[in-house]
């Protein structure tokens, strides 16, 4: 009989400098003025097929296309000199000390870095080395459903009796991947987070899975490497001429993995009590209800906090909704997340006695 495994604990950890609206209006207000021309309205806006009406994504995101920020309010961003292994290592530290949890009680380190701070090689064997472990440190990829998609590999490793628990930990440095004069930075932020794995009471944890490849979105952005004093290589991100599909499968993304998750649980929709989206724009979590047909009451979304910090988001949004109590024991919540040029996924789960980190210190706009 296979054992029942969730989250025993949970922690975030975000750069402490905030970059406002104002920034860019105070340094660049030839580009906010010129932005309806640029990469970030290009990325939204409404550029129909003529025989196509729009779809609940594009009706959700029609009322932001007014702002020329899209909806972006607040973004966490490192300084030069900081390194997503830092926001690992302390997110890691804050969700095993909330577990009870000392670092040689690891079985296994799941981690999520988008991306690693050196190129080719993922972040788990410099995570490992800065807990003092001597466990498996494996990396994964898959773009903004990393969180999500980890969580549910750490849960299975518990449930077969491969592992008694795992640290899942993710990152994401957004803010390296575009210069601050492409309006695209306007969306994007950094942000880490970390969960410990273990076997939880029956009947809770994750009860049912569905996921599904992006491969449609395969030419929405397109990637490549740029030398940076500050960071050495980075990997840099622009939109591409296949941007358009991230609106049109949006629906059907959704309602799959949705229904399928919900369906390998034994559960309909409505019986969920919670739902957890990863919020990369300001109208997600908006678009996500009324798409399921649920209470919006029933989420919450750190995008105006946060903007898109990729992987980040999804325990990002978890963390929020359990310190400001919307998420309780017992709840039945679905987890949903969608990455370009990757994975979308949905997992169902009773939440349970979760253990959390510390909330987010204020932080400081950046002049």
């Amino acid at each position: 009989m296979q054992k029942a495994a969730g989250l025993r604990s949970l922690a975030v950890a975000y750069p402490p400098t905030i970059r406002t609206n104002d920034y860019w209006r105070k340094r660049y207000p030839e580009i906010v003025a010129d932005a309806e021309k640029r990469s970030l309205a290009k990325l939204w806006s409404l550029n129909q097929e003529k025989d196509r009406e729009p779809n609940i994504f594009e009706q959700e995101m029609r009322p932001y296309l007014e702002d020329t920020f899209r909806g972006a309010k607040e973004r966490r961003v490192v300084k030069p000199g900081e390194s997503a292994l830092q926001y690992e290592v302390r997110a890691a530290k804050d969700a095993l000390a909330a577990a009870g949890m000392e670092p040689k009680e690891v079985d296994v380190i799941i981690s999520v870095s988008f991306w690693p701070d050196n190129p080719g090689f993922g972040n788990g064997p410099w995570l490992a080395r800065e807990l003092g472990v001597d466990c498996a440190a494996w990396n994964m990829e898959t773009c903004c459903s990393g969180a999500m998609t980890s969580m549910q590999v750490g849960a299975a490793l518990v449930k077969s009796g491969t592992h008694r628990n795992a640290l899942v930990v993710n990152s994401c440095l957004y803010s390296r991947a575009t210069e601050t004069e492409d309006t695209l930075s306007w969306f994007l932020g950094d942000g880490a987070g970390a969960a410990v794995i273990g076997e939880v009471k029956e009947g809770r944890g994750i009860l049912g899975s569905k996921t599904i490849h992006t491969a449609e979105t395969i030419e929405a952005f397109v990637c490549d490497w740029r030398s940076d004093p500050a960071f050495r290589q980075r990997l840099h991100i622009e939109m591409s001429r296949g941007s358009g599909s991230l609106k049109k499968g949006s629906d059907e993304y959704l309602l799959t993995c949705c229904g399928g998750a919900a369906e390998q649980a034994g559960v309909k929709i409505g019986d969920i009590d919670f739902f957890i989206f990863n919020t990369p724009t300001a109208w997600f979590s908006s678009f996500a209800t009324r798409a399921l047909g649920v209470d919006p009451a029933k989420t919450v979304n750190g995008y105006p906090l946060y903007a898109n910090n990729g992987p980040a988001l999804t325990m990002g949004n978890l963390h929020l909704a359990a310190r400001t109590g919307k998420l309780r024991p017992d709840d039945l919540v679905l987890v949903y997340s969608i990455g370009s040029v990757s994975t979308a996924g949905a997992f169902v789960m009773r939440w349970g006695d979760v253990k959390l980190g510390p909330a987010p210190e204020p932080g400081v706009p950046e002049e």
